[in-house]
């Protein structure tokens, strides 16, 4: 990631570190056109995200698009791992298949989505409505040289993992089941233009794998746009996953999700940000990990400045007291780390 870093300083110039709560402009007002985007060797990005890349979609703001996305293994890996060869979807044989324009990362992400209107500067708010599994299954894995102790663990497993979805639950092991939290490890928009093709693997400023678990259905997702059209692409299904990820899988699977994609002229990010039912959440990226944290609690301090029109000293203060600072993932390149404020300390008169 040295290569792209390298741009953070015109981006800190270009961009504002804070958002603001303006009524979108008339330009901006929102479609309501529903589209579905189907995961097919036309309509995934094997790996990388890119300003050059070829939409597979082009839409309008405020459109809602239902999404399906793949799980991130080939066909042989998971019938070596015990899955009959008749459940492994017909649409990941193809793209394993047909696909070559691949890399230099290994996520199967669908898209890129292009919305009209959406300009460098101006921020994706991505509305996920819903998600839903698409497979029955998950798997979780590790290799050599991967995760969080990669000297422990120098060998390769691979695992299964039935998901229940009638009883909401994944059986990990006899005696051991896992309530689901599907989530959808990797949204993001494409890098400035100068980054060019950068990999699917470490996220940054346009978002990308974040592996954040807290990014479910009925969350708004901010994301800095960076090209025209942001070019937002999609993936990484997981079932449910650890703060840390530190095996370097969740449980890996096949989504479908529905989002609304709106592009915001009134708002102006450098990270992406979050806003659950329940809390506001900054995120921060690095390969130090003490860097991503710092990264994610500035961006705290300056949304409580910007939006809550709080003091910094105050903002500080209150992120101390009320905000909780959590280990995102611990294994994709750049780490990340998540900050979280509830939004029921506000009251009526300083909440949005």
């Amino acid at each position: 990631m040295k290569r792209v870093m390298f741009w953070l300083p015109a981006i800190l110039l270009s961009f504002g570190l804070g958002m603001t709560s303006q009524a979108q402009t008339p330009e901006t007002a929102p479609s309501t056109e529903r589209h579905v985007l189907k995961a097919s060797p036309q309509t995934v990005a094997w790996g990388y995200y890119d300003a050059s890349a070829k939409p597979a979609m082009r839409i309008r703001s405020g459109d809602t698009v239902e999404v399906h996305t793949l799980i991130t293994s080939s066909p042989e890996r998971l019938e070596g791992a015990g899955m009959p060869p008749d459940q492994v979807e017909p649409a990941l044989r193809a793209v394993f298949k047909e696909v070559t324009n691949k890399g230099p990362g290994g996520h199967i992400l669908t898209g890129p989505i292009y919305i009209e209107g959406a300009e460098p500067g101006d921020v994706l708010e991505v509305d996920i409505l819903s998600i839903r599994l698409a497979i029955p299954y998950a798997y979780n894995g590790f290799r050599p040289g991967s995760g969080f102790l990669p000297n422990d663990f120098p060998y390769s497993r691979m695992k299964i993992i039935p998901l229940d979805e009638r009883r909401q639950v994944a059986k990990f092991d006899s005696g051991i089941e896992i309530p689901l939290h599907p989530f959808f490890g990797s949204m993001g928009v494409a890098p400035p233009e100068a980054s060019g093709r950068i990999s699917s693997v470490p996220p940054w400023i346009h978002g990308g794998n974040m592996d954040n678990k807290e990014l479910v259905a009925g969350t708004k997702l901010f994301l800095p746009i960076h090209t025209r059209g942001a070019l937002f692409e999609v993936g990484d299904g997981h079932a449910g996953q650890g703060n840390g990820e530190v095996d370097i899988t969740a449980m890996e699977t096949s989504l479908v999700g529905t989002f609304r994609f709106i592009a915001r002229k009134d708002m102006h990010l450098l990270w992406p940000r979050a806003e659950t039912p329940t809390h506001f959440i900054t995120m921060g990226f690095n390969e130090d990990l003490n860097e991503a944290a710092q990264w994610a609690v500035r961006e705290m301090i300056d949304f409580l400045v910007s939006e809550k029109h709080l003091s910094r000293d105050a903002a500080y203060m209150l992120t101390s007291v009320a905000a909780d600072v959590s280990v995102t993932q611990l294994v994709d390149s750049s780490k990340g780390v998540h900050v979280m404020i509830p939004k029921s300390i506000f009251t009526s008169a300083n909440s949005r």
